[in-house]
């Protein structure tokens, strides 16, 4: 018998169950958290909804506290993730107003996805229960985002394709330039679909301003291709 037959045949099949369970739990309380709050969520409701005991779930979250903190961290980075790969991508960029373009079109569609919104929303609504979720949603969402972005202009600026004297600072007016309007209707008045025309052009107008304040060597060109 080969040696990775033999692995999986002595794979313990109780915890695999257990993380079958686990994931279940952590996706029946993200829909009951989005659909109706921390405080209108109970336990039993979760429990019902992943096809698990009340017992079941305090074994793997001892309160509701830490079940949504839990639901807090998988949603941001389920959303965060696929972006990191992208921006360090940047750093090899042959046609960065191309890639800039196309980075904040899906940027812009990743944070407005209506289910990274309502999280938003209640975190904000919860800030004064749960402070440190808002943190943790600030720095594993926009501040991961523009550290990545920071770290990639850096580089670019090394290549001649950008002029900056503060990639950080670079970084997050990148972020907010395409961000700003879109975020503020979804937020503010709960417009979620914007059709992918206006979600472009936003994202397309906040690149070509970054990148006439930051361009260099070929900006005109640079400027011209992001449009």
């Amino acid at each position: 018998m080969e040696p990775s037959t033999t692995v999986r045949a002595g794979a313990d099949p109780e915890a695999g169950r257990s993380a079958r369970k686990r994931r279940a739990i952590v996706a029946a309380a993200t829909a009951a958290f989005l659909r109706d709050g921390y405080r209108g969520t109970s336990m039993d409701t979760i429990a019902a909804a992943a096809g698990v005991s009340k017992q079941t779930v305090y074994k793997h979250f001892a309160d509701k506290e830490r079940l949504f903190s839990q639901v807090v961290v998988a949603t941001v980075d389920e959303a965060s993730d696929p972006v990191q790969a992208e921006v360090a991508s940047l750093r090899a960029s042959a046609d960065l107003a191309t890639d800039l373009r196309e980075l904040a079109r899906r940027q812009l569609g990743l944070v407005l996805r209506p289910r990274v919104m309502q999280l938003r929303r209640l975190v904000i609504a919860e800030a004064g229960r749960f402070p440190e979720l808002g943190r943790v949603f600030h720095e594993q969402g926009p501040q991961r985002t523009i550290a990545a972005l920071a770290d990639a202009f850096e580089h670019l600026a090394g290549r001649g394709l950008l002029r900056v004297a503060d990639a950080r600072v670079a970084a997050t007016q990148v972020n907010c330039l395409g961000f700003g309007e879109p975020l503020s209707r979804a937020m503010l008045l709960g417009e979620y679909a914007a059709g992918p025309a206006q979600l472009d052009r936003w994202a397309d107008d906040g690149v070509r301003a970054f990148l006439a304040a930051y361009g260099a060597g070929d900006a005109g060109g640079l400027r011209r291709r992001a449009r």
